[in-house]
């Protein structure tokens, strides 16, 4: 039995982590074909290094996903607070499920919904322009939030409310006791949460698709655009550099992860 289950574990693991290989491969591939190598090389690399509107894009990318991860776990890290501080058990259960809709609901309705949203309250304003770096902004706040206060409203829950009480006896203020006590106590669920939203915010597509005016472009529609018109190997080098990025992301949540779990 335990050999039939790492045997099917092996056969997952190569049908999720092959064509990862292949496209890691085909980056380094010297020719154009993407079926025969034909030699290794960095010639693509450095050509899409050399593409200004790839790394235009790259860097608008870079710059969303860092201000809305800031801003969604300020607002993420509050309202867990908020969350946290409701008496009531029926009326916190309410308000958690309703953070969560973003996480449950599909991209793309999320995605339609929010375009109608920014077309109409343009509209309203008077504005000709409706979607640009504003609305990419907003949006990925929305769905990033619900994962942040996934991360922190446990460590808040883990913390004993005698502590921050024993804070303020020993004439600390509500403020000082949140800032001294709870919020070093809480700071591996925030540091999380930032990772976490930076990962959603960088690898969207759907929901950028929908929200993303012709000013401003990510790097996944800059790719999906390219990819319209054909496929060449520097698609594959600047994947295997998303992949990268992601994954070093990904190693360090489940590091924090792994070591809260461990001190709990």
């Amino acid at each position: 039995m335990k050999k039939l289950s790492k045997l099917y574990l092996a056969i997952v693991f190569i049908f999720l982590y092959s064509p990862i290989v292949v496209m890691i491969l085909i980056s380094f591939n010297a020719g154009e074909s993407t079926a025969h190598m034909t030699g290794l090389s960095l010639r693509w690399y450095r050509q899409m290094l050399s593409d200004d509107i790839t790394l235009n894009a790259f860097r608008n990318t870079l710059v969303l996903s860092s201000v809305s991860a800031l801003v969604s776990t300020l607002l993420g890290t509050l309202a867990s607070v908020g969350i946290s501080r409701i008496r009531k058990r029926r009326i916190r259960n309410a308000v958690k499920n309703v953070t969560n809709l973003p996480m449950v609901n599909p991209d793309i309705v999320t995605g339609i919904s929010l375009m109608l949203l920014f077309v109409f309250t343009a509209q309203a304003l008077g504005r000709e322009s409706a979607l640009g770096f504003g609305s990419l902004l907003i949006a990925h706040i929305t769905f990033s939030l619900p994962y942040v206060i996934m991360s922190v409203l446990p460590k808040i829950n883990q913390l004993d409310r005698s502590v921050p009480e024993a804070a303020m006896d020993l004439g600390c203020t509500p403020m000082q006791s949140f800032f001294k006590v709870e919020l070093p106590f809480i700071s591996p669920g925030i540091v999380t949460g930032l990772i976490m939203a930076f990962t959603l915010s960088f690898d969207d597509f759907v929901i950028s698709n929908f929200t993303s005016g012709a000013s401003f472009e990510t790097l996944t529609i800059h790719i999906y655009a390219m990819i319209k018109k054909s496929v060449k190997p520097g698609i594959y080098a600047l994947s295997t550099l998303i992949f990268i990025v992601v994954m070093t992301l990904i190693l360090v949540y489940n590091l924090l992860s792994s070591r809260d779990r461990r001190e709990r």
